[in-house]
């Protein structure tokens, strides 16, 4: 954060907050640059929904525990913004976020390489048609040549060189100030993550491959 100005989202697992450490540490981060911090809902246990039957009973039930939590933890920066844990969702997911008021979602990898991830019947192509006739706001994963770019991507082989490719090419990042810019649909934004653990790699000196960071 001390490299850049601009604002970056935290996608939080909810049942992290029983650790009184780690809800003083993203307090202080969020103490210390303000607006730049959103938090976002990353589910309460990391059950990753998709890869098992539909449950919408118990994934709303997980939904309105988790925004109780970070809503209580995190007020001033709590969004209802959401990425999948394991990075997959089912398009039964997607009304179950709407009626919990969500208006972004970021769990769309649009690759063929992982269709297979989506679930039975399922792909990237059939969650984002539920999702644009919804009222949620999508903001897919960046990708090259058709190939996975964000998180693992950035380390695999194969695949690394392609990813790093393309996030030195990304758009100029937003500033704190536009931040309500994600929300809007109208407006086409590149999606980039990475996992807090990359940064202990190369001996804690990782940091993301974006120009100008």
């Amino acid at each position: 954060m001390s490299t850049h100005q601009h604002p970056v989202t935290l996608f939080i697992i909810a049942n992290q907050c029983e650790s009184d450490e780690f809800v003083d540490m993203i307090n202080r981060l969020c103490a210390t640059y303000g607006e730049r911090i959103t938090i976002g809902c990353h589910g309460l246990h990391h059950r990753s929904w998709s890869a098992w039957p539909k449950d919408v009973e118990r994934f709303s039930m997980d939904l309105a525990t988790s925004v109780g939590i970070l809503e209580a933890q995190f007020p001033s920066h709590f969004r209802r913004w959401f990425r999948a844990p394991a990075g997959y969702i089912g398009s039964w997911m997607i009304p179950v976020l709407e009626q919990h008021d969500f208006v972004i979602d970021s769990s769309i990898n649009p690759s063929w390489l992982v269709n297979k991830k989506y679930g039975k019947g399922e792909s990237w192509k059939t969650v984002q048609t539920t999702v644009q006739a919804s009222t949620i706001t999508e903001r897919p994963w960046k990708t090259r040549l058709s190939l996975p770019t964000c998180g693992p991507a950035q380390h695999i082989p194969g695949l690394r060189w392609n990813a790093k490719g393309a996030w030195k090419r990304l758009a100029t990042p937003l500033a704190a100030s536009e931040i309500d810019l994600v929300e809007d649909v109208g407006i086409e934004l590149d999606t980039v993550y990475w996992h807090i653990l990359d940064h202990a790699r190369n001996n804690g000196r990782w940091t993301p491959p974006i120009k100008g960071l």
